[in-house]
């Protein structure tokens, strides 16, 4: 067995750790990224990029069928969905972007092995591939391995019967039902591009509310009350127990306050939450420290209980999104580099891209008061009092600031509505440099656009929103300063 010796090698080509691995190589070191199936990890080919493709096509077809005929936009014969050519199209995208990962790692000359990775010791590891096995030394690694789907007993994840997110995003069918056992962000966000498509999705949800703890739930509203308008039917406190098949289709049954319930589809989709894969390649073997959660145990410079092994993205820890895992990729690097950096973010903003989208940055509400901000001040400005949004028929949501109302810094923003995903980067970085209010309402925002919806929000904090008619403020009780339209 031939062995390979690298100052830097790093474990999975997602997010994280093809970021890590460019970062690396730029700073001079001998680098090696070792990844046992695509380039740019679930993300980039089987989760976000497939995932919003199909949403954006599945919003283009709505927008066709429901706002172009109110617009005087005559479509004379049926829009139809060529479901293959869709995924075809879906998969075009998703291979642009992972032959770019491909290009960009051998253009910053770091080294490409393909296959599985499993420590020997805590300076080796062993990368078998059809080819055979290679012996890989390091000076550091960086373990970049991601998480799985989550299972739960009586739904084992096969992508026939049972699919996970990667085998939803690759139907061929449209099917004309669905049932979706989760009702976090992933489900939602396929659920509604099934609906918009023409399949009756059905969300069998555990829990009280749609996007527990992940959204605040004024903007979680928005959101429900435009699925169930559209269709989706959507059942609380619903606990799936087992299914089997029937005919062609396949019957659910679940817990309903202890009343077992059924209901049939033609397709099944479990997205319950995903695991890290901590339980992979030998970490425990080596000795690295794994929390009750099963995340990898780190520092702030991600370091693990194995002080030249790194640990980064969804194995690391919470939140599990791809833009944290690759914040954490050029951080470690960096270290790795000699640089005197720790992991030291104010917040990681987070999206869901359902109809409308949710975005959030900072704490929710209930954080704040969770961490002693008992005086708050709290303003919304509405889309549907921006002329952007009124043209572009996408008035649902709006914008929420919360501040300390002792010294008016910026502590949460949320927002539901059009394009909030692209709006939310401002939010953040009035966050991460200690915003106050005032710099967001005196900051002039280009007219007529949505980002005035974020100046506006604060000018409601404030007390003195011009394009919504405001009560004048007023303590509640001492506690907090809220501004309504």
């Amino acid at each position: 067995m031939a062995t390979q010796n690298f100052d830097v090698c790093v474990i999975g080509a997602g997010p994280g750790g093809y970021v890590a691995a460019i970062r690396a190589a730029q700073l001079g070191k001998k680098t090696v990224i070792i990844e046992r199936e695509y380039l740019g990890g679930v993300c980039l080919n089987v989760g976000c990029i497939p995932s919003k493709a199909m949403i954006s096509a599945a919003h283009f077809l709505h927008r066709v069928q429901h706002d172009a005929p109110e617009m005087g936009i005559e479509i004379k014969s049926d829009v139809k969905v060529n479901m293959k050519k869709l995924v075809s199209w879906k998969q075009s995208v998703c291979d642009q972007m992972s032959g770019g990962v491909s290009q960009l790692l051998k253009g910053n000359q770091v080294t490409i092995i393909r296959g599985e990775a499993e420590f020997k010791t805590a300076q080796e590891l062993v990368v078998k591939s059809k080819e055979g096995a290679t012996s890989i030394v390091a000076k550091n690694f960086i373990i970049a391995t991601g998480s799985r789907p989550i299972e739960i007993p009586g739904f084992k994840i096969d992508e026939k019967e049972v699919l996970s997110s990667t085998g939803a995003l690759a139907l061929d069918e449209l099917p004309k039902t669905a049932v979706v056992i989760g009702g976090g962000y992933i489900g939602l966000e396929i659920g509604s591009y099934l609906s918009k498509l023409g399949t009756e999705v059905t969300v069998l949800e555990a829990g009280a509310t749609l996007l527990n703890g992940v959204a605040e739930r004024d903007c979680v509203q928005v959101v429900e009350r435009k699925l169930k308008k559209g269709g989706v039917k959507i059942v609380f406190g619903a606990k799936a127990k087992s299914y089997k098949k029937t005919g062609s289709d396949y019957e659910v049954e679940y817990d309903l306050a202890g009343k077992l319930e059924k209901v049939k589809c033609a397709k099944l989709l479990l997205t319950v939450g995903r695991r890290p894969n901590s339980d992979q390649a030998n970490l425990k073997g080596i000795g690295l420290q794994i929390d009750e959660k099963g995340f990898v145990k780190v520092n702030a410079q991600r370091r693990t209980s194995i002080a030249h092994i790194f640990a980064i993205g969804d194995v690391a820890g919470q939140p599990m999104l791809a833009h944290k895992a690759s914040y954490e990729g050029v951080l470690v690097a960096e270290v790795i580099g000699g640089m005197n950096r720790a992991y030291d973010a104010k917040t990681v903003p987070a999206v869901v891209f359902t109809d409308p989208e949710i975005a959030s940055a900072g704490m929710l509400e209930s954080e704040c008061r969770a961490k002693g901000y008992n005086d708050l001040k709290i303003g919304k400005f509405p889309f549907a009092a921006n002329g952007r949004a009124v043209s572009l028929k996408e008035t649902d949501g709006f914008v929420k600031i919360i501040a300390d109302a002792k010294t008016n810094i910026v502590l949460g923003v949320h927002m539901v509505g059009p394009e909030v995903s692209n709006l939310i980067s401002e939010a953040a970085l009035a966050i991460e440099m200690g915003a106050r209010v005032e710099d967001l309402a005196l900051t002039i925002h280009p007219h007529p656009t949505l980002g005035e919806v974020v100046m506006e929000a604060a000018e409601a904090t404030l007390g003195h929103a011009i394009h919504i008619i405001q009560k004048p403020l007023s303590r509640a009780e001492g506690s907090s300063v809220r501004a309504t339209h």
